[in-house]
């Protein structure tokens, strides 16, 4: 049976989320709250229109993808989870830690699927590294390093590592397989006061694998970059590049008589398939429905939320 999802939301992301639920065959309902938008996506998406999320309700949908704005998530996630329905909340998932666990615990009450929108876990480029790092082709995990500058898009309500870093945030905790245990971090303030423009945060995992993110919305160049370093060899991964190449770096050091010796080989380019990662996400999604979600859970999401808050705590108005 095909399975019927609603969109909640016809911002850019949100019509991003529409389209390609329409080419899946999988958009039943579009819930936006301003009229005019929601007469010109009904025009390109012939598909049940509502302006409120309670209309939505008396219609019969599979799941529910919620891409509002982030103070909206926890409501809206809330009042459809309580309903026992499936839901699939756009990162972050919500602004407070607090209402991210109980979002967790209603689902487990109501028997919910409560997915989280952290897309780059469906980006082939990360689950190849992935698939390297649990292969044991790097060896043991050293630290993760990671990038996201860019010049824009500025925001007025949340700083630069709110707006910028769930996704590295996701990514690092997705490839070590464990959370931050400890979280240092420093920012800058140039534009406005009181709203970063750059940090820098720090994150120790288990067995002290160490986690590096900078993030940065005054930059004169855009740079999405992972590095993964380990004790057998190192992988890097250039998202900002039309190529988009997961290298493997055939590099590690040995000790002879005490002193580190460098070993290096060839560099070698690791292929993998083309695929679009929000495709992805919403197959996985709809594929889940009747199932445990694995990927992207409520509990990894809130996890995001619990760095995010611990940074803001830590620069506070920097």
């Amino acid at each position: 049976m095909n399975k019927r999802i609603c969109v909640i939301g016809g911002g850019r992301w949100g019509q991003n989320h529409i389209k390609t639920l329409y080419n899946m065959g999988h958009l039943a309902g579009i819930v936006e709250n301003n009229p005019d938008r929601l007469k010109e996506l009904l025009k390109l998406y012939p598909v049940n229109g509502f302006n409120f999320v309670s209309d939505a309700l008396k219609e019969k949908f599979d799941g529910f993808v919620v891409v509002t704005p982030a103070e909206t998530h926890y409501s809206i996630g809330k009042q459809l989870l309580e309903l026992g329905l499936n839901v699939l909340i756009e990162k972050p998932m919500s602004l407070k830690s607090e209402h991210s666990e109980e979002l967790i615990n209603i689902a487990k009450r109501t028997g919910s699927r409560l997915m989280v929108g952290h897309v780059l876990l469906f980006h082939p480029a990360i689950k190849k590294i992935k698939e390297l790092i649990d292969e044991g082709q790097i060896g043991k995990i050293y630290y993760v390093y990671s990038t996201r500058l860019n010049t824009g898009t500025v925001r007025t309500t949340e700083n630069v590592f709110w707006s910028f870093a769930p996704h590295d945030i996701s990514v690092l905790d997705y490839l070590i397989g464990k959370s931050a245990i400890k979280i240092e971090a420093k920012a800058s303030t140039f534009l406005q006061s009181g709203i970063a423009d750059f940090t820098m945060a720090q994150l120790t995992y288990p067995n002290n694998i160490q986690g590096h993110i900078f993030t940065s919305w005054l930059h004169p160049i855009k740079e999405q970059k992972l590095i993964v370093v380990g004790s057998k060899a190192m992988i890097s991964f250039n998202d900002s590049t039309k190529e988009k190449e997961v290298i493997l770096h055939h590099k590690h050091f040995r000790f002879e008589n005490g002193i580190p010796v460098k070993t290096e080989e060839e560099d070698e380019i690791i292929s993998y398939e083309t695929k679009m990662p929000l495709t992805e996400e919403l197959k996985y999604f709809i594929n889940h429905l009747d199932s445990k979600i694995e990927i992207a859970d409520g509990q990894s999401g809130h996890e995001v939320v619990k760095i995010l808050e611990s940074v803001q705590n830590i620069i506070g108005n920097s």
